[in-house]
Formats: structure tokens, sequence, C-alpha cells
């Protein structure tokens, strides 16, 4: 009885009885032209040994589990439903997409700015929106006091479980470097200093400055025999990412404006306070891509002052190293940390001005800049630079994030090398060669290297090409410079209007299976009336009086008294909306995430609220405002829907 179960004979009957059934159920009742050319493609089919399981007028649809009024959702569960429908990610329990596998791409639409109440009392300017895109979803926005990066970073990336034990970090064998400096007959006056230590051989960790290319990120450490000596320094479970493969580019790691000034950087020069500014390369010249730099001081009658520079690149080669005579007269050398002795100093005749000419040439505004909580070199060099890396901040302290990791423990603990012996004192060269390394660690191994969690951050766009589908950004270059790697198409866009027209483009492109793209002139609007104290004081107060209105009436003459660019802005971005639906073809999927509201009017009067600079004239606190408006500018909209 068994073998005839599974004879041959039987096997076959069924594969043909199940033929005819899927054609029956299949093939829809036409009539004239179109049964023929049913009959023709179906025969077509039959051929290639396959059946279109959908029909003719098969389409995907999206169905949400519960009423639009009745969902919340967060950011996590937009990019999750993303990885659903594109790649490996689990079903949503808040949504569910019809004949999934006909979704032909998804177009995921960042647009800031767009809060739930200014969706409902400007909701006139916005037809094209809600014919387009139906019903929006509640979406919970991070808090208005974040960075308002981290919108976009929750969209773009996600957390994993760590993948088991992670391989070990071996340091490579030192590769002797030619104490000659390659850049010291270009530099007068600059020596090499005491304590000159071989250097750690990295490969470059380059970024294509042409706009609109694929970037290579592939890395190896050494290709070397690794050393035998073995770290202790990984945590338990700590995700190994595979050889030659940076998760993230390395401007990912770079700190924005906002962290620069929480952290204490020099972002502004008054022009009179000595400070000088990295400029841009010169157009058709190589220039530094990544260095590291640390500074010794001493002190002196006014306190801290530099005494010592040193700038290696991300090879360990030595870029710069030079002693520096303070301004005023040296009190204490500070040996047992600085290195700086009497002897050292006693001929130096190098000054602070001198030094910043030499740096300034070899370190562009486009250069990575990297150090241990640089924030103090930068303003002992009076230099201003905006891409940093400070792996002070980019390895947490197992007490959480009010401390610091010290670089000679973060070392120790990854690199297994022993720096800042209090015998002899640092040596700026070899701080800056560990802070470089301990960099070019974490770039390689990912975000979450380090510390202490059981998740690891991963790269949504590196997921999604990792199953085949191609992705594409258009945006500003400062978020293409963080999120695009691997083959994704990053595609520099400086307007909305420029981001539509390259968008409108790319839907149509038939290798394309996800489109990023971010309309910001409503959030760009936001941040330029923050930065107009009368603008913004007069704007509270409207939302303040609306918010303590009672009657409709007032109500509804507060929230028409809206200026008449704001109206127009949100008029041009309901039109592109309906431009960009219209260029989608058949079966796309078209994601709206608004992510949040004013939240840069909020952070400012925050601001100006604890520094007690904002008046209501009747003296009362503005703290309960606050608090509404606050929450108004996180309760942000999502539109999910499918193009037929």
């Amino acid at each position: 009885m068994l073998k005839w179960l599974h004879s041959p004979l039987l096997l076959s009957v069924q594969r043909h009885i199940r033929r005819i059934n899927l054609s029956n159920m299949m093939s829809p009742v036409l009539n004239g032209s179109n049964q023929a050319q049913s009959q023709e493609n179906s025969g077509k089919a039959a051929k290639e040994g396959f059946f279109d399981v959908y029909g003719p007028d098969g389409r995907a649809e999206v169905i949400l589990k519960t009423p639009e009024s009745k969902t919340r959702i967060r950011l996590e569960d937009i990019q999750g439903l993303v990885r659903w429908v594109l790649a490996d990610g689990t079903m949503p329990n808040w949504v569910f997409v019809k004949n999934k596998p006909l979704v032909s791409k998804l177009v995921l639409l960042y647009m800031p700015g767009l809060d739930a109440a200014v969706y409902m009392s400007q909701s006139s300017l916005l037809r094209n929106l809600s014919t387009c895109c139906g019903t929006p979803l509640a979406l919970l926005a991070l808090s208005s006091v974040a960075d308002s990066t981290q919108t976009i970073e929750a969209l773009l990336t996600f957390k994993s479980r760590k993948r088991g034990r992670g391989m070990p970090f071996v340091t490579p064998p030192c590769q002797q470097h030619s104490l000659k400096n390659k850049y010291s007959s270009m530099l007068p006056g600059v020596g090499l200093g005491a304590g000159l230590q071989p250097g750690i051989k990295h490969p470059k960790l380059t970024e294509s400055d042409t706009p609109g290319v694929n970037r290579d990120e592939s890395t190896s450490l050494c290709n070397d025999t690794p050393g035998t000596g073995e770290s202790t320094g990984l945590m338990p479970g700590e995700a190994s990412v595979p050889e030659g493969e940076a998760p993230f580019p390395v401007s990912f790691y770079t700190l924005t404006r906002s962290q620069m000034l929480e952290h204490g950087y020099p972002v502004v020069s008054t022009g009179t306070d000595g400070y000088v500014e990295t400029l841009p390369a010169a157009s058709g010249l190589p220039f530094v891509d990544m260095a590291a730099i640390d500074c010794e001081m001493c002190y002196t009658e006014h306190g801290l002052e530099l005494t010592r520079v040193s700038l290696v690149d991300n090879e360990g080669m030595v870029l710069f190293d030079s002693l520096v005579r303070p301004s005023s007269a040296i009190i204490d050398y500070n040996t047992r940390f600085s290195g700086i002795t009497y002897e050292m100093m006693d001929s130096v005749t190098t000054t602070l001005e001198d030094v910043q000419k030499e740096i300034v040439k070899l370190v562009s505004s486009e250069t990575i800049l990297v150090g241990h909580s640089l924030e103090s070199d930068l303003i002992a060099l009076k230099i201003i630079h905006k891409r940093v890396i400070d792996t002070a901040l980019m390895y947490q302290h197992p007490r959480g994030p009010l401390f610091k990791p010290a670089l000679r423990i973060l070392a120790s603990h990854f690199l297994q090398r022993r720096i800042q012996d209090w015998r002899i004192g640092h040596d700026s060269i070899e701080d800056a060669r560990a802070a470089m390394d301990l960099a070019l660690l974490k770039i390689r191994k990912g975000p979450e290297f380090g510390n202490v969690s059981r998740f690891a951050k991963e790269n949504l766009l590196l997921l999604l090409n990792k199953h085949g589908q191609q992705c594409v950004l258009l945006d500003r270059w400062s978020i293409l410079q963080r999120y695009a790697v691997g083959s994704c198409h990053a595609i520099v866009c400086t307007s909305d209007d420029e981001v539509l027209l390259k968008a409108k483009k790319e839907v149509n492109n038939c290798n394309r299976n996800f489109i990023w793209l971010q309309f910001s002139e409503l959030d760009s609007y936001y941040k330029r009336q923050a930065e107009n104290l009368d603008s913004l004081t007069t704007h509270a107060a409207q939302m303040a009086s609306l918010m303590t209105c009672n009657r409709a009436v007032e109500k509804f003459d507060a929230q028409r008294n809206v200026s008449a660019e704001f109206q127009n802005i949100l008029l041009q971005m309901d039109e592109r909306i309906k431009q960009l639906h219209s260029a989608l073809p058949s079966n796309t999927m078209l994601i709206v995430a608004s992510g949040h509201g004013d939240t840069a009017s909020v952070r400012r009067l925050r601001k100006l609220s604890v520094d007690k600079l904002l008046d209501r004239g009747d003296h009362q606190s503005w703290a309960p405002f606050l608090e509404d408006i606050q929450a108004q500018a996180e309760t942000a909209l999502a539109f999910v829907c499918m193009k037929h």
C-alpha cells in the first residue's frame, strides 16, 4: 500500500490534476480578443512550467487590522513593515498586505514637520494627500528634545539580537614606519618629538566624493598573520561583522551640530577670538580623508595651554608633530600626564598661530577628524572643524551616558595595548593612534560594538541589499553620507523640487525596489522661525491662546491665522505628493511618515524658558503650555497605501 502511495504513476496523476485545477481556478472569464489573449498567455505559461496564481487583474492591497482611528504605531513599526515586504522581517501586528509578492517596489517618503494638529486644521490645503494616501495613522514620534537625525536613524536602522559569541579582536602585528615624516620636507620646523612608536597599518576607509555613485566601504584590518595575543575586551555574545564589510559609512559616526553644541565643541567664531576654521580642499587636489589628533597641555599663568600637538592618518603615519610655546609662562609642566619636560620646551619657538597654519594646510573641511574628548583639543588649538568622530562618545561607559570612558581603558580593553604609562607621561602620537584604531574598529564592527547590549544596530539598506533589493536614497548630502552603503544608489538633492524630479525618474526604473526620499521644506520653515526670536514668541503665544480657547469660533479664527508663506509651503507639498503618486507604477507601496511636528520651536522655547528669557506679560509659567506644544509636535502621522 505504501509503495503504491509513493508510486511515480500516482504522483504524475496528482500533478496533472493540480495543474487542471489551477488552470480552471485562475483563468478569468473573458470575451472576444481578451479571451484569445488569455488563452495565449495560459498556453505560454504552461509551456514555461508556471501558472499566474493571481490572474491578470491581481493586485496587492493594504489592510489595516484595526480601524485607523485606533491604530497607534511607532517609527520602528514602519521600518518593520519595509523589512517584512522586501526582506525577511516578521509580519506586523497592525497591518496586512494582501498578495504581498505582487508589490513591485516600496517608496518611503519622510516629511518632517506635519503633525496631526496641522493636518486637521489645514486639511483644506492638503486635499491631495488625503485623496492619494487615504486616512492617516497616529505615529508616535521621538522626544522633541532629541536630535532630529534620530528620527531618520529610527527609520533606516534596526536592532537585531546579537548572534552568538563574536571573534575576539587580535591586534595586528606592528608594521614599522619610517621615522621620517612624509610631510616633514613640506612643513618647516616640524619635529617628530620624543617617544615615537611604530604605527599600526590600516586600510584606507574612504568615501566617494562624486554624488550618485556607489560607495565601497569594504575594509580589511590586516592581511598578515594575526598575532597570538587575545583580547578579553569583547563582551560575551558580541556580534561579529564579516571580514571586509562595514555595516555603516564612516560619516555615520560623525557628530551632528547639536551633539557638538551639547558637548562643548567650538562651532562658531566671532572673528576676534583667535579661532580659525578649516577650509574646503582645493578643487581637483587630494586631501586627507581621515586623521586623528591629540594635544598635550601644561599649566601656565592663564590655566592650561597647548604645548604639543600630533596628527596621524588612518594608517598610523605621522602627518604633523610639534611642540608649542604657550603665550604665558609655564608654571607646571604637568609631566605625569603631558610627558612634557623643561628640557623639551627650552628652545621651542613655535607659536599657536604657527601650528594653526600648518594644521589647516593638512586638514580640510572634508577631513574626518578623530580624537578622544576632541572638544578639549580643538579648544586648545582654537580650531573650528565640523566633521569629527569622538571615541569618548563612540564607546559607552558602563555607568551610562553621563560618564566618558578613558582612552587608556578602551585601548587596553579592545586593542590589548598599554598606553599613557604614568612613569613617562602621555605621548600624543601614541594617543592619536589609539583613538584612530578604536574608531576604525568600531566602524568595522558596527555601532553597537563594545556596548553592553544584547542587540546590534544594523543598516536597513544593507539588509535589503543582501536580499537582492536595489535601494535608492534621494536626500541631502548630510543624510546620504551617514546611511548610503554597499550598492545603494545615493543621489544628492538640494531642494524638494529636485527630489520630486529625480524621484519620478527612479520610481519608473524597474531595477529599483526601495526608494527613500525626503520633503523637508516644512521642517526648514520651522527651523527658520525658531531662529527668529520675535516670530518664535509670537508663534508660541498664538499656540498658547489656541490651547486656551473655549469657543469654537475662537479656535477657528486662531487656526486660520497662519502666514501666507506657511500656507504656500503646505500647498506646494500637497502638489508634490500628488505628482509623486501619479508617477508611481501599479502595485507600488507608498509610505508617508511625518516623523514629528514643529520640534525646532519646542527645543528653542525650552532653552529660552530655562534661561528665563520668556516673558508672557502676566508672569505665568510657560511650563504647562510647553508641555502641550511638545505633545502636539510628538503626535506625527503616517500614511500607508498601494498605488493601483
